[in-house]
């Protein structure tokens, strides 16, 4: 017989609620005291909302996302479970005014035990939180098997609930709890046989998205397509399943389409901090510097007044503008670099001795990108140690410094002590140490940056010197590709060797050449870019109408 303790009267548990009106204070209090809860504490702001956790062990948290003094809901929900003040155990009700579907996304993430929509209606209140209270009284030692991690003891209660009849309201629930502890104990075949059975009892969005983990966990993408279309098009899945499937593609390392799946699922619940760094971090990986920058901003923007937030957010927003500016025209980078400036002038007045160092690394790379090596340098070897003294994405930023200043040797030594940095074989981690490793191989082989190249390459090109502007364009664009200016470069140059040496492409030739063509034609075009894109497609034989990126 399982030692369980016996679930405690609703009359002994003890409710916070956080909302900026008072009169959904007494409102819900009104519901609470008839249902024989009257031990009720309220919070109109975060600042008390967590004063208020300090004293007291709440057991149920009725949080309203309308906090807008100091932080708001989803950030203070956030907060209280990082410090242990929300737990398996508490019951947490998410208040908002905001059905967008962006907030509720993020609020799903959250996991509450209910989600009410402002204006709040007395009768229906106390309705909820006397069917939330009798399913968390039913289901006592089913959840408490979860909690404790004893799940095969939770699927065997859930058995044997599922055998009473009067339960039957509660069977959605009780089978909800069973696949997810098959999960937790990798039995992943049965728990496939066991979502597709639900399938035919129940149309839930759980179902589907169990079904398709299920499915992806044993290596059945192939096989898992029909579902997959079918869930992106339900509005109840579309968010999850790109979450499922980012994470299936890390697993097999295909970080282009990871990345691809990720962006989809941040656009679609953008406040999730963990979710933004990964998209920045797969960003980095692909090259895709302006996915990298915008998904550093959304970093910062989310975590201000949350307990992610730092300086050094802010700091990763100016070295991603860095990293996107050295694929501009002079034109882009110059409004650019006015903004990175102007954050490093307030992180400067905020942070100046805190962050002195990776201030210092950003300010010898704006020299770089401005071809003021020489005091770039100067500036290096004065304030600036070769050490991995900071955190990763500090000595990364080291890294480029040295590289971009001809120290080659200093910068490859860097890479290898930023590697040992990384612990634990984490998603974030496995990303991160492919990055490094897609680091080594082209700081040894590329010695310019993208626009370094890209110069070169136009200096080549304007003397006829087409093999040395095939080799420039080749390394800029594998620093940068899906860069439409640097694709119609490579196009421009292509279409001459043709004409002008009288020769057929080899087949990485045509193969690049077609990739080209493809990123430019999913891209914003102006009239005459569009007519160079088909004039040069006529003569190096593309078919434009079935590229594909």
């Amino acid at each position: 017989m399982l030692d369980i303790p016996a679930p405690r009267r609703v009359s002994e548990l003890t409710a916070l609620i956080i909302d900026e009106d008072p009169l959904v204070h007494e409102l819900i209090k009104s519901a609470m005291l008839e249902i024989g809860i009257s031990k009720i504490a309220t919070a109109q702001n975060a600042y008390y909302a967590v004063r208020r956790c300090e004293q007291t062990r709440f057991d149920i948290v009725l949080i309203s996302f309308n906090v807008q003094s100091d932080k708001d809901g989803f950030h203070l929900l956030e907060e209280l479970k990082f410090k242990g003040y929300v737990t398996k155990a508490t019951t947490v009700i998410f208040l908002s005014a905001e059905t967008a579907p962006e907030l509720v996304h993020c609020v799903v993430e959250m996991q509450p035990n209910d989600f009410w929509v402002k204006p709040l209606d007395r009768n229906r209140v106390e309705n909820r939180l006397r069917h939330i209270f009798e399913v968390r009284k039913r289901l006592h030692r089913l959840y408490y098997c979860v909690d404790t991690e004893n799940y095969s003891s939770a699927i065997y209660l859930a058995d044997e609930l599922l055998k009473r009849n009067e339960l039957a309201h509660y069977f959605p629930n009780i089978k909800r709890v069973k696949g997810e502890c098959l999960f937790k104990l990798f039995e992943f075949a049965e728990a496939q046989k066991y979502y597709e059975e639900l399938q035919h009892e129940y149309k839930y969005g759980w179902v589907s998205i169990g079904l398709l983990r299920a499915m992806l966990a044993q290596d059945k993408l192939e096989e898992a397509e029909p579902k997959i279309k079918e869930l992106k098009e339900r509005e109840d899945t579309r968010f999850l399943v790109y979450d499922v499937l980012a994470h299936y593609f890390i697993e097999h390392e295909d970080y282009k389409n990871a990345y691809e799946e990720i962006k989809t699922a941040t656009q679609l619940a953008p406040r999730n901090i963990e979710r933004n760094r990964k998209s920045c971090d797969l960003a980095r990986l692909n090259h895709d510097r302006k996915g990298q920058y915008l998904s550093a901003q959304n970093v910062a923007k989310y975590a201000r007044n949350s307990i992610h937030d730092s300086p050094d957010l802010r700091l990763n927003v100016v070295r991603t503008g860095i990293d996107l500016a050295t694929t501009l025209t002079a034109g882009e980078a110059r409004t650019l670099y006015v903004k990175i400036e102007r954050m490093m002038r307030e992180l400067e007045a905020e942070f100046g001795k805190q962050l002195e160092e990776p201030l210092t690394v950003v300010k010898v790379r704006l020299l770089c990108v401005r071809q003021n090596k020489k005091e770039a340098e100067k500036l290096l070897k004065d304030k600036v140690s070769q050490e991995a003294n900071g955190s990763i994405d500090e000595n990364l930023e080291k890294v480029k410094a040295f590289h971009e200043l001809g120290m080659r040797e200093e910068s490859l030594k860097l890479l290898e002590e930023v590697k040992k940095q990384i612990g634990g074989d984490s998603w974030s981690g496995r990303v991160v140490s492919e990055y490094i490793e897609q680091e080594k191989i082209e700081r040894k082989e590329i010695h310019f940056t993208a626009k370094e190249l890209g110069e070169m390459a136009k200096t080549h090109f304007k003397e006829k010197r087409f093999k040395p502007a095939y080799a420039n364009l080749t390394q800029a664009f594998k620093l940068s590709p899906n860069n439409p200016q640097l694709a119609m470069s490579l196009l421009r140059l292509l279409t001459a060797m043709v004409e002008q040496e009288k020769d057929t492409l080899d087949e990485h030739q045509q193969s690049l050449a077609c990739e080209c063509a493809a990123i430019l034609a999913a891209s914003d075009m102006e009239n005459d870019t569009k007519q160079k894109l088909e004039m040069f497609a006529k003569i190096l034989k593309i078919d434009l109408a079935n590229l594909s990126l």
